[in-house]
């Protein structure tokens, strides 16, 4: 197959860090996991869990009363202390606020950036459903007793979703709530990568969030309309009759391609191209969806990624599962793959939807995140309740075959491409192109001994990052050196600290798991920050090979060294190298090391290298002190 070209780096994004809060996941592995063993995580609830929610028990028996529903778990539970939040001010907080918070700390977390500590201008493009915690609020006999009019508004109304998400965070990209319904989290991925490519920031928050509360609620199931009878979503079955509407939450940091590779970053996917657009009038009711609308957003991407999507090998569709939305879709489709092949059955066709159902707001986030993930396992997920084809669909004579089973992502000569979808009531659409990661860059070990810092702003919390830190090198082939590093460079810092010091995987195991607590030094820092000051050593301390391995391990280090030794050379008259790393016997250099012409310039040099290593290392001291030729 010939590749009909491509955009360069520069024109494309990279996703650097994801997580998410979906019904059955708290987190991208769980959702992963999930996912690959087709778990369908739309609950069904006993009446204990309805009627404890507030249902009326009379009203279980009515057959139209649907007990199923997809939960997050914990929707109301939040860590207001650690975004600096009093009791109160969480209380008024809508829990969709609350959700995306913590998903966007996680996000960053998982790209290796403390928001603090990074200098990159970070923008943000989220959106929110209803606010409904703002009606619950509004009941409540004691609500005026704690809150003014304005506190209530902006601690729920949607435009205060990604303004508070940058104060909270210090971002300071721009910082804009979106709001497309159905197709919000995928039109802020759109958005965020538009911002990137023009330079307006240098990373991008994106994505989306949707709770109702309480989370144990059915539906009631109308003829007609969009809603399943049976509380299973069936994307392009021929039993498919409705969807079923879920809660869930999902966040992804972007960053320039260009910018990733050359920072080392972590590597999802690469998003090559997206559009979005608005059917216009060219439909039959505000709320009807539009073939030609969907087709035109489709080709606009494809354009704008530079590729035919005949180079596609799997669509990540909106597939909602109702009567008329998957046939509409799925000509949409066929229009935009025919426009460029009359290849038959050569791209797979899924939807996250019969999973964890419809996340309404983050349902684009979802099917972003899933497909990500699919193209880094090179895995692709089976599509959970698919029986047989919707007879209203003909995918025989179409580009498309529903992925009923778990199969690898096949390899061709192109690198792994996949498209994702998502529409919004209302007719706003958006698609995006990704592609597979580039092959990171080989990473080689410098040092024998590796330092793993890790900390917490409580005790318990500080024990509880361990054991999932042993849980995830458990479970992951990662590289050992840049595990390590993440750690030192990219979470924030917290009062409560371990740190421990290994030679390698099973050591730093061993001790994240408790089977060596001798490696693991633990403390607790003052709420003042600490200080730095450097001691600087006089004659009488030196001696051959003095920070030998530091001079053949650390290239700062040497540097330094070697800049010093060469202006030193005409003063000398002789290499001060030749008496501080002698290839033969010391002998000869210790005692060349009595004299203080020598002493002092090999003393300095080394002072002066060791303190270029620390500064290096982020370590700038306030104060320095020394002895004789240190001072």
């Amino acid at each position: 197959m010939k590749d009909p070209g491509g955009v360069a780096d520069t024109d494309q994004v990279a996703i650097i860090g994801m997580a998410c809060r979906f019904p059955g996941a708290r987190d991208i592995a769980q959702f992963w996991s999930n996912l690959v063993n087709g778990v369908d995580t739309i609950s069904r609830l006993s009446a204990e869990d309805l009627i404890g929610a507030g249902l009326d028990p009379a009203l279980l028996d009515d057959p139209s009363f649907v007990p199923r529903a997809g939960m997050i778990g914990d929707a109301d539970c939040f860590d207001a202390a650690f975004f600096g939040f009093n009791p109160h001010e969480a209380a008024l907080l809508d829990p969709q606020h609350r959700v995306f918070l913590e998903c966007a700390w996680h996000a960053f977390e998982d790209a290796g950036y403390d928001p603090d500590r990074c200098a990159a201008r970070t923008a943000v493009f989220a959106g929110a459903g209803v606010p409904e915690h703002l009606l619950h609020l509004s009941n409540s006999a004691n609500v005026d007793q704690r809150a003014d009019g304005v506190m209530l508004i902006t601690s729920n109304d949607k435009d205060y979703l990604a303004t508070r998400l940058s104060y909270k965070l210090n971002l300071c990209g721009p910082s804009i709530t979106v709001q497309t319904a159905c197709s919000t989290s995928l039109v802020a991925v759109a958005m965020g990568m538009t911002s990137l490519l023009g330079y307006q920031c240098d990373m991008a928050l994106a994505g989306g969030v949707a709770i109702r509360v309480p989370e144990q609620n059915g539906y009631w199931y109308q003829a007609g309309g969009i809603q399943s009878p049976d509380g299973h979503c069936r994307p392009f079955d021929a039993d498919a009759a409705g969807t079923v509407f879920t809660n869930g939450a999902g966040a992804l940091l972007l960053k320039r391609l260009s910018d990733a590779i050359a920072d080392g970053d972590h590597i999802y996917a690469v998003l090559k191209g997206g559009a979005v657009n608005n059917d216009g009038g060219r439909k039959l009711g505000y709320t009807a969806p539009s073939a030609d609308g969907q087709a035109d957003v489709m080709l606009e991407a494809y354009a704008l990624a530079g590729i035919s999507p005949d180079t596609l090998s799997y669509v990540e569709a909106h597939g909602t599962a109702t009567r008329v939305g998957d046939p509409i879709e799925f000509e949409s489709l066929s229009k935009a793959f025919r426009a460029s092949t009359d290849r038959r059955q050569f791209c797979a066709l899924g939807s996250v939807k019969s999973n964890i159902g419809h996340t309404d707001i983050a349902a684009g986030a979802a099917g972003l995140i899933k497909t990500a993930l699919a193209l880094k396992h090179k895995l692709l997920p089976p599509s959970v309740n698919y029986r047989a084809p919707n007879p209203a669909i003909d995918f025989a004579n179409s580009p498309f075959f529903v992925n009923e089973q778990l199969r690898p992502w096949p390899e061709t000569d192109l690198p792994r491409r996949a498209a994702v979808t998502s529409f919004g009531i209302g007719g706003t659409n958006a698609h995006i192109v990704l592609e597979e990661a580039p092959p990171p860059a080989t990473t080689v070990a410098r040092r024998d001994w590796r330092l793993m810092p890790i900390s917490a702003a409580t005790e318990s919390a500080l024990q509880a990052q361990r054991d999932a830190l042993g849980q995830h090198l458990r479970q992951n082939d990662c590289n050992f050196d840049n595990f390590c590093f993440t750690l030192q460079v990219g979470r924030r810092v917290g009062i409560h600290r371990s740190a421990i010091l290994c030679r390698d995987r099973e050591e730093g195991l061993a001790a994240l798991e408790g089977r060596a607590e001798s490696r693991i030094h633990s403390g607790h820092r003052g709420r003042r920050e600490a200080h730095v000051a450097f001691m600087f050593p006089g004659q009488g301390s030196q001696y051959p090979q003095m920070g030998a391995d530091l001079y053949r391990d650390e290239p700062v280090f040497r540097d330094s060294v070697d800049g010093c030794a060469r202006l030193l050379l005409p003063h000398l008259e002789l290499d001060v190298r030749t008496v501080l790393y002698p290839e033969g016997d010391d002998e000869a250099a210790k005692q060349a090391l009595q004299q203080t012409c020598l002493a002092q310039p090999a003393l300095f040099v080394t002072a002066f290298a060791m303190a270029q290593l620390w500064i290096s290392w982020g370590i700038r001291p306030v104060t320095m002190i020394g002895h004789s030729i240190g001072e």
